[in-house]
């Protein structure tokens, strides 16, 4: 183009209403010039179209693409404009195809393309976003309906031409109800593909008998014509497919999985994914990744007028809490393989029918909730607003230290805000305090002390009110670090201390444990170093009896930093290497990377340059693939060593 700025992406807006196969045209053309772009390609469903209010927030598609460029959470700035650069910056010098699927305006994609030339932007959307054409010289590719000779391509790809050839009458018949929306076609070509048996005279008979049943479904647009494809397609499905089809429109989330869908009818999952397999061929569903399946918003639109047409409400609204409870247990036992230290809350049974996820290990639980958090996001926005209180605020509480430890600090702040609210109005205290400790976990994790005190406080008197002495520590243990973080170490050291007490006076071994090693570290920032010594050693010995590995490299790290300081150097070298050794055992490498860089400075006070230059090398090396914001402080160091390679 003519007038386009040098630095700009290039941007193709592919536009057009439903049905059209944007999506299928992008997709299938960003296989094609895959090798194009060497550095990989983004994607993301911006659900502009879908029900009511569920479309895509720029924040949640930038954090997205921060998880697919693997950015650790502590290095994931606060605000959004911040994030926003992080992710323009990641694009800065790549070649890389973005497809942004389902736009629903201008102003939901702009803060998402890259400043880079290297880069190609495909949109989908069913608005022209006229405004990117003038303002980004994007261009326009408008999809249309199929005529009449292209429709018959079409089917014929799908059919054969012998078929096709062989009933010209049927054919016109099956085109016309078609009305050149290539959805349709599609679903009538993949129902004569499956049965080749089949007339393609009998195919539009069964289309000409749906067309008449259609009285319901009043419209005034080319769907409403479709509509009889999707009754044809509907109504060529077992009772048992049928159910699930309409129930799937009760489901608030972007792709449902087979145990979930089981659940929301209350069949067996293996039954499920049979249901599932019948309902992708019949294309009325599509299997966007293995096992997470999906409706065009077309198909989807149809699916919530039959649910309401054929099933009572209380048998949706049971539906609805099959589900609900289905996310709400699995999430719970994700939960305790992810974080097994964690003090449990007490949930209600499950209802008849309702399957229930199993998980191996911390692995197996992760991989869980990073494929279906959206969903539980979804579920539990549902759950607030269809009066399943209990079920919004636990599975807030469920998701907490996912959020926090993946760094979804905006999630965890909208997650419980809706929380708070459904805990409100059911007045259920032990709700209120457990979201009111994750928005205070929120808000110090985003520096923002003021505003995390304020919801620990609030947190530390609900807990208080309930009895709950546990939830008083975590409360405590968070103002602590919240404390440390602004300098305030006598207030750090109180809070520090209440923990420990709470802890032992509840008999809850592993929070004493770390509560003593929290202690011995706010000692130190006092520079009471013996005090350090004694609370750490003590730590030391409950964790490695406990065996917990995470807990016992804590307490080896701050015992270095207390020996360092008292100038026993040879020692603080023999503590820093356990927590490095622990740290790498368990993959922490921000952690690990953090101990190497201290074990590095113990070094030199020892007089070991050589021992100190190749620690740091190490630290700098986990820095710089991290993108840590100490790289710089290790890079100086080395260079005051001089021996910083590259």
């Amino acid at each position: 183009g003519g007038g386009r700025p040098p630095t700009a992406a290039r941007i193709t807006v592919i536009a057009g209403s439903g049905g059209l196969g944007k999506t299928t045209l992008a997709v299938h053309w960003a296989h094609r010039v895959r090798d194009r772009f060497p550095d990989g390609q983004l994607y993301v469903n911006l659900r502009g179209f879908g029900p009511t209010d569920s479309a895509m927030t720029v924040a949640e598609a930038v954090r997205g693409f921060l998880d697919a460029f693997q950015v650790p959470a502590h290095r994931i700035p606060a605000t959004l404009e911040a994030q926003t650069a992080l992710y323009r910056s990641l694009l800065a010098d790549r070649r890389m195809l973005i497809l942004l699927d389902n736009a629903r305006d201008a102003e939901q994609v702009r803060p998402l393309l890259p400043g880079s030339p290297g880069c190609l932007v495909v949109l989908t959307s069913r608005n022209e976003l006229t405004s990117l054409v003038v303002a980004e010289q994007a261009q326009p590719l408008p999809l249309d309906l199929l005529d009449r000779d292209e429709a018959r391509e079409l089917l014929i790809s799908r059919v054969g031409a012998e078929r096709v050839a062989a009933e010209p009458e049927a054919v016109e018949e099956v085109i016309t109800v078609c009305a050149g929306l290539p959805l349709a076609l599609a679903i009538v070509a993949a129902r004569a593909a499956t049965h080749p048996r089949f007339g393609l005279e009998a195919l539009a008979g069964e289309l000409r008998d749906a067309r008449g049943s259609l009285d319901a479904f009043e419209g005034g647009d080319a769907t409403t014509d479709v509509r009889a494809v999707f009754s044809w397609s509907y109504h060529t499905l077992g009772a048992d497919a049928a159910r699930l089809f309409r129930l799937l429109g009760v489901h608030p989330g972007p792709d449902i999985a087979a145990p979930a869908a089981a659940s929301l009818v209350g069949i067996p999952v293996p039954q499920a994914r049979r249901l599932l397999i019948q309902l992708t061929r019949a294309h009325l569903i599509t299997e966007r990744a293995p096992g997470q399946y999906g409706f065009h918003d077309l198909l989807r639109a149809y699916a919530m007028e039959l649910t309401q047409a054929y099933d009572a409400p209380e048998e949706r609204r049971t539906a609805l809490h099959r589900m609900l409870d289905h996310y709400l247990h699995t999430a719970v036992a994700a939960g305790r393989a992810f974080t097994p230290h964690r003090e449990p809350i007490a949930v209600e049974p499950v209802r008849p029918g309702v399957s229930v996820g199993e998980f191996a290990g911390h692995g197996q639980a992760l991989l869980w909730f990073i494929v279906t958090y959206p969903a539980l996001m979804a579920a539990l926005q549902e759950a607030a607003e269809a009066g399943f209180e209990s079920h919004a605020w636990q599975l807030a509480w469920s998701l907490t230290e996912f959020l926090d430890q993946r760094g979804h600090w905006h999630d965890q702040r909208t997650v419980h805000r809706i929380a708070l609210g459904s805990a409100h109005r059911i007045r259920d205290l032990t709700g209120q305090a457990h979201s009111c400790y994750a928005l205070g976990l929120a808000d110090l994790r985003m520096g923002r002390y003021d505003r995390a005190r304020g919801h620990l406080v609030r947190a530390l008197n609900l807990y208080r009110e309930t009895g709950n002495a546990v939830g008083q520590a975590l409360a405590h243990g968070a103002l602590n670090l919240a404390s440390e973080r602004e300098g305030r170490h006598d207030e750090g050291l109180h809070h520090a201390l209440r923990a420990l007490k709470l802890y032992r006076a509840a008999g809850h071994r592993s929070g004493e444990a770390y509560a003593l090693n929290n202690v011995g570290w706010a000692y130190a920032m006092l520079g009471d170093f013996q005090q350090t010594l004694v609370h750490c050693e003590k730590a030391l010995t409950m964790l490695r009896q406990a065996g917990d590995r995470r807990g016992e490299s804590a307490a080896w790290d701050s015992l270095g930093y207390a020996h360092s300081h008292v100038g026993d150097h040879q020692q603080a070298i023999s503590c820093y290497r356990h927590a490095v050794d622990l740290r790498r055992g368990r993959g922490e490498r921000v952690r690990e990377a953090e101990s190497l860089h201290r074990l590095g400075s113990a070094q030199l006070a020892a007089g070991d340059r050589a021992g100190a230059r190749r620690s740091w090398q190490r630290a700098l090396t986990r820095f710089d693939s991290l993108g840590h914001p100490d790289a710089h402080r290790v890079r100086d160091g080395l260079t005051g060593l001089g021996g910083a390679d590259g």
